[in-house]
């Protein structure tokens, strides 16, 4: 398997003026595969509020018949371990929420974003054990939990890779941004070993058609030199000219892959 270019369906909010109803997300399968020619989709949830269970079906349902499937569900809320029992409480039940939606989408994985407490030995070692319970949910779905990057010991990439590596297990890995860090290629560089998806942040294209961005070209050569093999969802996050931005994106990364994969 080569690198493989997705979407995120957070890519094309601003397609729909008055808010992505369920309706509208319902047709972003289609769109992608057909018009972007991407392959798969990384659902954000914070589309998917107040939705049925027959919502959820509906979008899996369009997402298979466009050949273009449910692949990681990311929330973006911060979630606390470590520090107290009712945020405890609260995150786990977050996130058995969303492995039962993202299980229900036909998700293989839950991307989520945690603080858990740095510089401080015993609540991090609670923090561990809070995470290593929630996989348990997570592995019975036989989903994959991917952690972005977040607050105290995860705000970092060596932090993070840390907390993963505490957590321990197959199923646990990361999720990078390209275009995060002080350094986007070098960060990529060090979280793509452990990652089980990548996001290219996508700014707009200047008139000349230079990405507004980091390099989008370089964040693919890095994931090459370290082996990664797995799907890369652009992250358009430019509220106009979004089709023409998301194929000029997709023009670049892909001439980029085919380019290392020529080498």
């Amino acid at each position: 398997m080569t690198l493989l270019l997705t979407l995120t369906t957070g890519s094309v909010q601003a397609l729909f003026k008055k808010g992505c109803t369920a309706v509208d997300l319902q047709t972003v399968p289609a769109l992608a595969m057909s018009q972007l020619g991407l392959r798969g989709l990384n659902i954000d949830a914070a589309q998917l509020g107040g939705w049925s269970a027959t919502e959820y079906d509906a979008l899996r349902d369009h997402a298979d018949k466009a050949a273009c499937p449910c692949l990681v569900l990311v929330d973006k809320t911060m979630l606390k371990f470590g520090y107290d029992q009712p945020s405890t409480d609260q995150s786990t039940d977050r996130i058995g929420r969303l492995s039962a939606a993202a299980d229900r989408l036909g998700c293989n994985a839950l991307s989520i974003v945690v603080d858990v407490p740095v510089d401080d030995e015993d609540n991090l070692d609670v923090a561990i054990d809070e995470l290593r319970q929630v996989m348990t949910g997570i592995e019975v779905r036989e989903l994959n939990l991917l952690l972005a990057i977040g607050g105290g010991m995860t705000a970092t990439a060596d932090g993070l890779i840390d907390i993963v590596k505490r957590v321990g297990g197959f199923r646990i890995g990361v999720l990078p941004v390209f275009g995060d860090g002080d350094d986007p290629v070098e960060h990529l560089r060090r979280l793509a070993p452990y990652a089980g998806a990548v996001h290219m942040r996508v700014e707009g294209f200047t008139k000349s058609g230079a990405h507004c961005g980091a390099d989008l070209a370089a964040g693919v050569e890095a994931l090459k030199r370290v082996g990664y093999q797995n799907t890369v969802a652009i992250e358009f996050t430019g509220k106009t000219k979004v089709e023409a931005s998301i194929e000029m994106a997709r023009d670049v990364l892909q001439q980029a892959i085919d380019a290392q994969d020529s080498e």
